[in-house]
């Protein structure tokens, strides 16, 4: 029996009731039981119970230290007692009006003091749904058609938005390009076919995977606006995640349109979609016929989400949740890396808030590890290196630390000194673990 299959054995062994459920869940869910690609693992993933604050508890009573984090959502942490605060005394009010509400105009007016580009705001129930509705007005806007993106960047599953020959979509007015080179954009562009420029903020796959210059950010805005193309940014990892202003207060990049998710409701289902006025007047009931766009959205801004939205915004304000994330973050960047180079480990933690896993040769160091270790992307994301970080994912949940694939750690503003050292002490051990069935191969 190999090491790796002692390793699963001893996971099914300590998480029985949630093998239990995975059972029963493949009998539902096509994905191997799971409802998320996220979340498909073998054996399983655990099946979770409760969260507070950096942690999560299964179903058989194993403790967690989080960095999946709801995807992304909860820069607050778990429960956050504002955010909850806020659910609870809506709730009791109602859930859904299927009306104009007050908190709707609340929440609007934080988002945009928070990002002043927001000249206009409109509501959807996902991030995806505000991008797919990003290009649709860029279309409307300038009777154009084509859709430039970039490789490596993840806007979603829908058919122009995933990645180039994703089964089963349609995507025929798509051109992908390599990012970080202004002259190559520049060529598409001045070809005046294209209606939206869209770019994932802080970085390509999750917020930085894959780096993207500040200045190609920028170039984007100032290309797109040349050439008549909307130039739109996907915040929705990003936004109130880097600062209050989003990663194009960082970059000092002016897109077009944003489309933001994730932690601008606190945790809740949610996408905005804000801009340009004269881009977004297209969803305004004034508009030519041949540019008017119907929006409708079962839970576009329900009172419930807003209120989870004003509260989480209301926190974010001076940036301390932010700070405190980074801080975190770069703690544990500093903990992990010491220790791989103590064990000799080609294993290096890199990134800002959002962390990601890097397992290969150290060809550079760079500054605070916001850079990976190598300057080659093929290295970055390895198809052959799949089942090593499968690997690394479950010794680490077997330590008690839930990260994302084995590839990223989303940090919030709750974990702790302790919580950061205990998982830096998670790593070595797992890393070991790997070093030494390895060597034995």
């Amino acid at each position: 029996m190999t090491a790796s299959d002692q390793l699963t054995q001893s996971y099914e062994a300590s998480h029985r009731q949630s093998a239990a459920w995975h059972q029963r869940a493949r009998a539902f869910f096509p994905a191997d039981g799971a409802t998320h690609f996220a979340r498909v693992r073998t054996p399983f993933r655990p099946y979770i119970a409760r969260a507070q604050g950096a942690y999560k508890w299964d179903v058989d009573g194993n403790r967690y230290i989080d960095y999946v984090m709801g995807h992304g959502s909860l820069v607050l942490g778990h429960g956050h007692p504002a955010v909850i605060g806020a659910i609870v005394a809506q709730a009791s009010k109602g859930l859904h009006y299927g009306d104009n509400h007050p908190l709707e105009v609340e929440w609007a007016t934080r988002i945009r003091e928070l990002m002043p580009v927001a000249e206009r705001i409109e509501f959807f129930a996902s991030g995806q749904e505000a991008n797919q509705m990003g290009v649709r007005l860029a279309r409307s806007f300038t009777g154009r058609r084509k859709l430039l993106k970039f490789t490596n960047c993840y806007h979603g599953w829908s058919d122009e938005l995933a990645p180039p020959g994703s089964a089963g979509t349609v995507a025929e007015h798509v051109t992908v390009i390599p990012p970080n080179d202004p002259e190559a954009l520049e060529r598409e562009l001045a070809s005046k076919e294209y209606a939206v420029v869209l770019i994932e903020g802080g970085g390509a796959r999750l917020s930085g995977r894959i780096p993207i210059a500040p200045e190609f950010y920028r170039a984007v805005a100032e290309l797109g606006r040349k050439h008549g193309t909307v130039a739109m940014l996907d915040e929705v990892v990003t936004g109130f995640r880097e600062a209050p202003g989003g990663w194009q207060s960082v970059v000092g990049m002016r897109p077009d349109l944003t489309s933001i998710g994730k932690a601008v409701s606190g945790g809740l289902g949610a996408g905005l979609l804000i801009g340009r006025a004269d881009v977004l007047s297209g969803l305004g009931p004034t508009a030519p016929r041949d540019r008017l766009v119907l929006h409708g959205g079962t839970w576009n801004a329900v009172p419930i989400t807003c209120a989870a939205g004003i509260a989480a915004c209301d926190l974010y304000r001076d940036g301390a949740p932010q700070r405190a994330a980074r801080a975190a973050a770069d703690r544990l960047k500093q903990l992990a890396n010491t220790a791989f180079d103590r064990i000799g480990a080609a294993a290096r933690l890199y990134g800002r808030s959002i962390l990601h896993v890097y397992l290969g040769p150290i060809e550079r160091r760079p500054p605070g590890d916001t850079e990976p270790p190598t300057a080659d992307i093929a290295k970055l994301v390895d198809p052959s290196k799949a089942a090593l970080y499968q690997r690394l994912d479950l010794e680490l949940l077997r330590q008690g630390v839930a990260i994302n694939r084995g590839e990223g750690l989303i940090v919030s503003s709750v974990h702790s000194e302790e919580d950061v050292a205990e998982t830096a002490r998670a790593f070595e051990a797992a890393v070991l673990a790997i070093q030494s069935d390895r060597s034995g191969e």
